[in-house]
């Protein structure tokens, strides 16, 4: 196994020289479809954290209407979560930003 690994990790350092070595192609030709596919991405993106957070909020209201005692703790980590799944789409939108423009 280690022979493998070794073997694997020289032919990665013998290969990225030449990866990294290559000059970009002609980036004006295929300009346009960065726009689209970012219009497509950020549209995932969107559709997929409404129905992520719609999940979330309807898990947090059965929970809270089964445990009324929790519902302080029940909240917080439905905050948390909708927090954490909004960043996706705002980091989503970050990268569209810097790629189209």
């Amino acid at each position: 196994m280690t022979k493998k690994m070794l073997f694997l990790v020289a032919m990665l350092l013998l290969a990225s020289p030449m990866l990294f070595g290559q000059t970009p192609g002609n980036q004006t030709a295929n300009g346009h479809w960065v726009a689209i596919t970012a219009g497509f991405s950020m549209a995932i993106a969107s559709g997929m954290c409404g129905l992520a957070q719609a999940k979330a909020v309807a898990a947090a209201a059965e929970g809270m209407a089964r445990n009324p005692a929790a519902s302080a703790a029940i909240r917080f980590a439905l905050l948390l979560g909708l927090v954490l799944i909004e960043s996706l789409a705002l980091y989503v939108m970050v990268i569209i930003f810097v790629k189209v423009a």
